[in-house]
C-alpha cells in the first residue's frame, strides 16, 4: 500500500459498494464485498498525500490542459492489479499443509516431487482456504506442480538468503505429460509455424513451450488459456447483449440482466463480425485501421477484444462494472457480456525457482524451463519471487486483476521472457528486476489490455515488447532501461521499443499504449555529448510518450507518430502515472 494508507478487514455487506466514512478520526473509504468468495470488505484509511508534487515541476499538460486531455484520450491505468488496484493483496491464511509432513526434504539429494504433489493433492480436497508450505532450503522438483483450485497460496520461506529454492532439473519437453497444451501442438504443426535458419542448419517446429506452461501451473481444469484453432473454439455462454456503453465508462445497459448478480465476474466481449472496416478495428486503431493485420477479421465468432470485469450493481438493465469500458458499445461498435470461468485469489509467493545452466536452443526452440504459467485466474498474484536460469520467468493468459510484485529474474542463460502478460486484462507488474539477457524484457502481448509495468529494471539488453495481437491501453510505468548504443549512419541509437509478433496480428499495438517517466541509461556506445535515438521503428498507433529521459540527450523515432511530451525531462511531479490515477480515484470516489 502507499504510504499514508492501510488496510483493515471488516464484515462484509449484501452490495457491491462504497462510502465515505471516519474511523478513528480519520477519513476512510469502504468497499463492501469487493471480494464475496473471501466473506469481507476492505476499509482504506488515508491522509492527504500530495501524489502529484508540483514543488517539483509542472504537470505534464496530458494531465493539466483541458484541451489537451481530450484531444488525447488517457487511459485509466489504475485498475490494474489485485483487487482492481484498491485492496492489498492479503496475508495468507487457512489450513496450512507442509510439504515436509509429506516426506519432502530440503538440502538433500532426494528428488522430492512425490511428497511435494502429495502435499497439493491433498491441499486440493481441504475445505475453505488453504496454504501449501514449504520450509527454508532447496528442495528437488521433477514435475509440474498443479493448482487447480480457488483460495489456493504456494508458500515459501522466502526468495533469498535464508529461504526457499524450488530446483527443476529437467524442461517441460521431458516431463509434461497433459494433454493441455495438445491444442497448440497441433496448431504448431497445422499451420506449419517453424524456426528456420539455413546458416545454423535449423529447420524445426516452434517449442509449444516457447511461450505456454509453466512449472507452478495454475489453470481450472477444462478452461482454455488461448485460442488457436477454431475447430476448439468452444460455444460461448452468452448473457446479453450491451446496448450502450462509453468508453472510460463502467456503466452499460444490457438486453437482460438475467442471470447476472452483483459480485459476478463477466466477460465482455467485442466480436467482429464486419470485416476489415470494422467498428471495433477503427476503434483500435483509428486513422491507422487500414493497416490491421488479417486475424482481426478472419474469426467473427472469436472476440476480438475481451474485458474480465466483476459486477458492482445490478439496476434494471444497467449494470455498474468494477472498471472502465474499454471501447464504445452500440450500434456501430456491438459488443455482449458473456459468463467467464476460473479461479480466484491463488498466490504464489516467497519462493526461488532455479533452473540449471543448460544450452539454450534458440528462439522458439525453447525446451520449457519455465517458472510460473497463470491461467483463469482472477485476483491472484505472485510476490517476492527469484527465478534463476529460466526460459520464461512468469507467462499469464485469460485471466484478470492479476498482481506480480518484488519479482528478480537472474541467470546466465539467454530468456525468452521474463514477465509476460498476454490474452489478459488489468495485470500490475511492480517491483520487476531483470539481471539476465531476455529476448522480450517486459511485454505486452496479444490481446493484453489496460495492464501495467511499474517500477521496473532492466539490466541487460533491455526490450520494452509490445508484441501485437490487438494489444492496447497498457502502460509503461517508471521504468528503468540500462542499454548500449550502437553505431549507425545517424549516430548512436538504441533500439528500446523492440516488438515482436506475426504480420497477421499487426500493428505492433492498438491506441493508447503509454510510456511515462521512461528513464534510459545508456551504458556505452555514445560519448556523452552526442544525441542518442530512442527507436521504435514498427509499433502502433495513438501512443502516449511522457518523459523519456536518461543520462544522454534523446531524439525519438517512434513509428506510427505518437503523443510526445516532456522529452529528455523526468517527471518529477508525477514519476507514476499508475500511483497519480490510483488517488485521483480514491479522492473522486
Amino acid at each position: 500500500m502507499p504510504a499514508g494508507f492501510c488496510l483493515a478487514s471488516i464484515c462484509s455487506g449484501k452490495a457491491m459498494n462504497h462510502s465515505r466514512r471516519s474511523f478513528l478520526g480519520n477519513k476512510c473509504m469502504i468497499y463492501r464485498n469487493l471480494f464475496p468468495t473471501l466473506g469481507m470488505s476492505v476499509l482504506f484509511l488515508y491522509s492527504p498525500i500530495l501524489v502529484a508534487d508540483q514543488s517539483k515541476g509542472e504537470l505534464p499538460a496530458l494531465l493539466s490542459t483541458k484541451t489537451i486531455r481530450q484531444d488525447n484520450y488517457l487511459p485509466d491505468f489504475s485498475f490494474a492489479g489485485y483487487g482492481n488496484g484498491l485492496a492489498a493483496i492479503p496475508d495468507a491464511s487457512g489450513t496450512v499443509v507442509r510439504v515436509d509432513d509429506f516426506g519432502a526434504s530440503s538440502n538433500d539429494e532426494a528428488d522430492d516431487t512425490k511428497a511435494v504433489l502429495a502435499a497439493i493433492s491433498h491441499a486440493h480436497d481441504v475445505a475453505g482456504p488453504v496454504i501449501v508450505r514449504f520450509s527454508a532450503g532447496r528442495y528437488i522438483v521433477s514435475e509440474v506442480l498443479r493448482i487447480e483450485r480457488s483460495d489456493f497460496v504456494l508458500q515459501g520461506a522466502g526468495s533469498g538468503s535464508g529461504g526457499t529454492v524450488l530446483h527443476f532439473p529437467r524442461p517441460l519437453k521431458q516431463v509434461d505429460r497433459s494433454t493441455s497444451l495438445d491444442e497448440l501442438r497441433q496448431y504448431l504443426v497445422q499451420l506449419d509455424k517453424r524456426e528456420v535458419d539455413p546458416g545454423r542448419n535449423l529447420n524445426d517446429y516452434f517449442s509449444e513451450y516457447s511461450w505456454s506452461g509453466g512449472f507452478i501451473w495454475i489453470q481450472k481444469p477444462g478452461v482454455r488459456e488461448a485460442p488457436y484453432l477454431v475447430e476448439y473454439d468452444p460455444k460461448i455462454e452468452k448473457l446479453a447483449d450491451i446496448e450502450a456503453g462509453a468508453r472510460g465508462s463502467r456503466t452499460i445497459a444490457l438486453s437482460s440482466t438475467a442471470g447476472i448478480d452483483e459480485g459476478d465476474i463477466i466477460q465482455l466481449q467485442w466480436i467482429n463480425r464486419t470485416g476489415r472496416d470494422a467498428g471495433i478495428i477503427k476503434s483500435l486503431y483509428g486513422a491507422e485501421y487500414e493497416s490491421a493485420g488479417s486475424h482481426h477479421w478472419s474469426f467473427p465468432e472469436r472476440p476480438l477484444v475481451r474485458q474480465a470485469s466483476r459486477v458492482l450493481t445490478v439496476n434494471g438493465r444497467n449494470v455498474q462494472l468494477a472498471d472502465p469500458l474499454l471501447h464504445d458499445a452500440n450500434d456501430t461498435i456491438p459488443a455482449q457480456v458473456a459468463a467467464w470461468d476460473g479461479l480466484q485469489h491463488v498466490g504464489i509467493e516467497d519462493l526461488g525457482l532455479e533452473f540449471p545452466d543448460s544450452p539454450f536452443f534458440g528462439h522458439h526452440l525453447e525446451r520449457g524451463y519455465n517458472g510460473i504459467y497463470f491461467t483463469s485466474s482472477f485476483d491472484s498474484w505472485a510476490r517476492n519471487i527469484r527465478i534463476t536460469n529460466a526460459d520464461s520467468g512468469i507467462l499469464s493468459y485469460n485471466s484478470a486483476n492479476l498482481t506480480f510484485r518484488d519479482v528478480i529474474t537472474d541467470g546466465a542463460r539467454r530468456a525468452h521472457y521474463a514477465v509476460h502478460m498476454g490474452n489478459v486484462h488489468n495485470v500490475l507488474a511492480e517491483n520487476i528486476t531483470i539481471m539476465n539477457p531476455v529476448l522480450h524484457s517486459l511485454s505486452f502481448n496479444t490481446q493484453a489490455t489496460k495492464c501495467v509495468f511499474r517500477n521496473a529494471e532492466v539490466f541487460v539488453n533491455p526490450a520494452l515488447d509490445q508484441h501485437a495481437g490487438a494489444n492496447h491501453q497498457n502502460l509503461f510505468d517508471n521504468v528503468t532501461l540500462h542499454i548500449k548504443a550502437v553505431r549507425s549512419d545517424d549516430g548512436p541509437v538504441v533500439p528500446v521499443f523492440d516488438g515482436g509478433g506475426a504480420g497477421y496480428w499487426q500493428p505492433g499495438h492498438g491506441g493508447f499504449n503509454t510510456t511515462w517517466n521512461l528513464r534510459v541509461l545508456v551504458t556505452g556506445g555514445a560519448f556523452a555529448d552526442e544525441i542518442v535515438t530512442v527507436q521504435g521503428l514498427d509499433e502502433g498507433p495513438m501512443a502516449r510518450i511522457v518523459g523519456l529521459h536518461g543520462n544522454r540527450e534523446f531524439k525519438l523515432d517512434y513509428r506510427p507518430t505518437p503523443y510526445v511530451e516532456m522529452l529528455n525531462e523526468p517527471l518529477e511531479s508525477v514519476p507514476s502515472l499508475y500511483d497519480y490515477q490510483r488517488h485521483q480515484r480514491l479522492d473522486d470516489d
